[in-house]
């Protein structure tokens, strides 16, 4: 007997609630070498809004507790009813390698989101460029697959690099697609040829003198990169050189950016300017020395607050704040009506009055 619920129109279900839901895996599909995409539902029938290029956090329930792994999402929210990661296994995941070898239809698992702010809905614009290696292609797809459901006309130019050709994700839908919108052009590129598979397209890296080839008009662009950081940082030098305005420039990174520690306070003053801090679930009293946020007085305490990135994006370590004011430095992890109803990020919080914190 099939579910019935299944069946509801879209304005007869609430939005995913990442607070009160979980994931199901109702698919897991091979892409490429240690490549695989893994789609989910909701495990209480309700639909996924987020903006193209977005990510998810995931808490996986390994053996030695629980992982908090960071992935993009491939999929468009133009395609409500499910949402999907496509991940790939570097030398020594230990996240993604349980994935792999844990995950199956029915599966269920906890997950934050979505968040980040890499995203074509935020910079509109008229003629886009997508630059991307290995599995950074993931943003880009998601981003292309709402242009090809909402907006199949729109101009872009897409280079898409690789080592070897068998390791091009999702080469076969970006070749359909190329065929299907008018206004998408494909530029492959590998770095080394494979016994595996024929290649007669570019090889080598992208540099100053392909990307002409590749984009003749990359200045009028607005550009989307995502890659791996040496990736990244040589398409940023390699455009900055040529002149382009980096106004328009945007990639995707889950790297922290560089923190200043602070002097080291002479002990007597640190306690004097410590901070009292309740967290009420656990029941424990602690300090919150000058300089600590939450998340480090809370780990110096013994309790435990879930944290991926711990720079603000990701949103993983977002808490109730019961009473008190902190100062809060995030990047783009936890939203205007979330802080309205007292929610702090404890990773970038650092309090300015003696707290209560629900964890």
């Amino acid at each position: 007997m099939p579910d019935l619920s299944l069946y509801r129109h879209l304005d007869e279900m609430a939005p995913w609630n990442d607070r009160l839901q979980v994931l199901e895996v109702t698919g897991v599909i091979d892409e490429a070498p240690d490549v695989k995409t893994f789609t989910f539902r909701s495990d209480a029938q309700t639909w996924f809004r987020y903006r193209p290029g977005q990510f998810v956090t995931l808490e996986l329930p390994t053996a030695d507790g629980p992982l908090m792994r960071t992935y993009t999402l491939s999929s468009s929210p133009s395609r409500p009813f499910s949402l999907s990661v496509t991940v790939k296994a570097q030398p020594g995941s230990v996240g993604t390698r349980w994935m792999f070898d844990n995950l199956v239809r029915g599966s269920r698992i906890r997950a934050r989101g979505p968040a980040g702010d890499f995203s074509h809905h935020n910079h509109p614009a008229s003629k886009y460029l997508f630059i991307s290696a290995g599995s950074g292609v993931t943003p880009m797809m998601s981003m292309l697959r709402w242009f090809n459901d909402c907006a199949p006309w729109t101009d872009v130019a897409f280079i898409n690099c690789a080592r070897r050709p068998e390791e091009i994700i999702f080469r076969k839908e970006l070749e359909l697609l190329g065929g299907k919108m008018p206004g998408l052009s494909l530029g492959f590129m590998i770095e080394e040829r494979s016994s595996r598979e024929s290649w007669f397209g570019h090889m080598g890296r992208i540099d100053a003198v392909r990307l002409p080839l590749l984009s003749p008009d990359f200045h009028e662009r607005e550009v989307f990169c995502c890659g791996p950081e040496p990736f990244m940082r040589a398409v940023r030098s390699m455009l900055e050189s040529a002149g382009f305005d980096m106004a328009h420039y945007h990639q995707e990174s889950f790297g922290a950016p560089p923190v200043e520690t602070p002097p080291a306070a002479v002990p007597d003053q640190a306690d004097a300017a410590a901070m009292a801090i309740r967290f009420s679930d656990s029941g424990v009293e602690g300090r919150c020395l000058p300089g600590q946020t939450v998340l480090q007085a809370a780990r110096a305490n013994g309790v435990r607050i879930s944290a991926a990135c711990e720079f603000g994006l990701c949103g993983t370590c977002r808490v109730r704040k019961v009473s008190g004011e902190v100062e809060m430095s995030h990047n783009g992890g936890i939203l205007d009506e979330e802080i309205a109803e007292g929610y702090i990020l404890a990773c970038c919080s650092k309090p300015l009055s003696p707290l209560e914190i629900e964890a």
